[in-house]
């Protein structure tokens, strides 16, 4: 089969498109042939380079496909099924895992990062890596949820406990993790801030409902944020950014606010003055992907069509290093997918 191989950390050169062995599925474990990947940002720092990566390793976490093969003690399947690939790898034993905190699985992981991932023709994954796939939802639309979908749900909905009052900031609407954001934050009836890095962005976050949006590079996000808000500011701030807006959200958060965050895109390193924290109340919360709850959650928004995923190009996955290029010249809107 073929499979996106990276053997060394850099820029998008260094991604392979080759011939490796097709993989022998364990007892417990399915064969699905992958019929659409999608890129996430990890995927970047990946080939890039970040602390305990072994290759060589087949990238990409997120995928969708069709079952071809079962282990003798898989019975929750069947040959044929379409199924969606949840990218978070956990043990289902533990403490965690069975209060269905499998985020917090102490053995967790994510494909393509701490073991083979989707980028390739087949994977061979276990049965709880994998969820029945809607009929109303296209392959394409099926690989490109599961991690932004589920990380922005998780980060949201379970950890900043969001309510119908709150006003929501959302940093960089237009990513994939941003667009789910934005839409999860107005199906709960929330007012929402969303940036963009663009007209062409910041239009499309209009599209998506948002009601006041700002250019985080043009625009003086501290002085229109209080102005929509009365001066009290706001009450969520959707985090993944890191350094370079780390300090205008602490400055933007209102009285008993809550910052969200999970990612660092910008840099990890940040100043906080513990001062404003504790007078004002504030709660700052860090979200890992999501719980298997979560995806089912935002499976069946999408399937139901409340939430739209925003699929912005397909590219095939011979093409990788293009779509690498693609999405950290940051060009998209949404989701870039692969098709084998």
């Amino acid at each position: 089969m073929k499979a996106v191989r990276l053997y060394e950390h850099g820029d998008e050169k260094v991604l392979i498109w080759e011939d490796i062995p097709l993989p022998e599925i364990k007892e417990d474990q399915i064969l699905v042939k992958i019929k659409a990947a999608a890129i996430n940002h990890l995927d970047i720092w990946i080939r890039k380079g970040i602390p305990g990566i072994s290759l060589p390793m087949v990238i990409g976490s997120d995928g969708s496909g069709v079952v071809t093969e079962l282990g003798r003690k898989v019975d929750k399947f069947s040959i044929g099924d379409e199924v969606i690939i949840n990218p978070l790898l956990f043990c289902g034993n533990c403490s965690s895992c069975l209060e269905n905190k499998e985020n917090q699985c102490n053995s967790m992981g994510i494909l393509g990062e701490t073991t083979n991932g989707t980028n390739c023709e087949f994977i061979a994954l276990n049965p709880r890596n994998l969820i029945r796939k809607p009929k109303s939802i296209s392959f394409e639309s099926a690989a490109s949820f599961p991690l932004a979908g589920q990380t922005s749900f998780q980060m949201l909905v379970n950890r900043a406990k969001l309510k119908k009052t709150d006003t929501v900031l959302i940093w960089a609407a237009s990513s994939g993790v941003g667009s789910f954001g934005l839409q999860i934050a107005k199906l709960y009836g929330c007012k929402v801030i969303a940036t963009g890095g663009s007209k062409d962005k910041c239009e499309h976050a209009s599209k998506l409902g948002a009601d006041l949006i700002l250019n985080h590079y043009k625009d003086d996000i501290i002085s229109e944020v209080k102005n929509f808000t009365n001066g009290r500011g706001v009450d969520v701030i959707f985090e993944h950014t890191g350094l370079e807006t780390w300090s205008t959200s602490m400055k933007i958060l209102s009285k008993y606010g809550r910052l969200v965050t999970c990612g660092s895109t910008t840099g990890p390193k940040v100043s906080i003055d513990l001062r404003y924290i504790f007078f004002k109340q504030q709660s700052i919360l860090g979200s890992t992907m999501g719980t298997l709850s979560a995806l089912n959650d935002i499976k069946n928004l999408v399937a139901s069509g409340k939430i739209i995923p925003e699929i912005d190009k397909v590219f095939s996955m011979e093409n990788i290093r293009d779509a690498h290029k693609y999405v950290e010249d940051s060009n998209q809107f949404g989701k870039v997918v692969l098709v084998p």
